[in-house]
């Protein structure tokens, strides 16, 4: 009877001790979007997922992530509302967040279909003008993204497809649905941001070809390529410093994920 008392207490003591393990091990907090593939998505499947899960495993971190769709009042209600700590995808000059140095530069892409061999890379292709054009909107005025400002402004507009940037969010990978019309044949070509195409292309029935918005074309008042970097609380300079540590010693396998995923990367300019 004693012995058979002394296991219980000894299964109960380790069971309270593995407990204060769990408890004394730190947390990671992640803000991502739950339906944002290539990115981030509820199952963990998108690119920035992967590099979160590296992440919290080099902190020795327990991964904990806060949901919430990235449309305007993102970072307000999950960042700065204090729900979580880090957001693994931001442009580098983000306002709203301190960030850390770059971990990979990707710009918009030309996408068409491989059999027409259109190849075009520049938005002074004259074939512009006769094709029909996909471009994404963060709303309803073209001039909104550098892709459709570049076309307004040489008057490249009635022959112009427009798809939200966030696509149809009721349905799963929403940013599937501007490549989608490239390979259904509804659009010639589109102008997409760089990841969404290198990550849904593979997948399309006719083979998908992307190329880069030509170097020569851009400039500090219109972009079309962006350094992407990690963001934090503006006054959370010691978690910058740490994450960039991370970046540097743990950059061979944030590539291996980055190229799994399709995404392009170009040098600077």
């Amino acid at each position: 009877m004693r012995a058979a008392v002394r296991l219980v207490v000894a299964v109960a003591l380790a069971g309270t001790a593995a407990c204060s393990v769990r408890a004394a091990q730190p947390s990671l907090r992640v803000c991502a979007d739950p339906n944002n593939l290539p990115f981030s998505n509820r199952a963990g499947e998108g690119f920035e997922n992967q590099i979160a899960s590296l992440l919290a495993a080099d902190r020795h971190a327990r991964l904990e992530d806060t949901w919430w769709a990235q449309r305007r009042g993102f970072v307000r209600h999950t960042l700065d509302a204090g729900l979580c700590d880090v957001i693994v995808g931001v442009p580098q000059s983000f306002e709203p967040t301190r960030t850390t140095h770059p971990y990979y530069r990707s710009s918009y892409v030309f996408v068409s279909r491989a059999q027409r061999r259109l190849g075009v890379r520049s938005f002074d292709d004259a074939r512009l003008r006769g094709l029909r054009v996909g471009v994404q909107m963060i709303g309803d005025d073209f001039s909104n993204s550098p892709p459709a400002h570049a076309l307004a402004s040489r008057g490249i507009v009635k022959n112009v497809v427009g798809y939200s940037v966030y696509g149809d969010y009721a349905r799963p990978s929403p940013l599937s649905g501007i490549v989608a019309a490239v390979d259904r044949g509804d659009i010639d070509v589109a102008v997409v941001w760089g990841p969404p195409a290198g990550y849904f292309a593979p997948a399309s029935h006719s083979r998908l070809e992307l190329t880069p918005v030509a170097a020569e074309r851009q400039s500090a008042s219109l972009p079309f390529a962006f350094d992407i970097s990690m963001g934090v609380r503006r006054d959370d300079a010691t978690l910058a410093r740490a994450l960039d540590e991370f970046l540097i010693r743990r950059r061979v396998e944030i590539d291996r994920i980055l190229d799994h995923y399709g995404v392009p990367r170009v040098e600077a300019d």
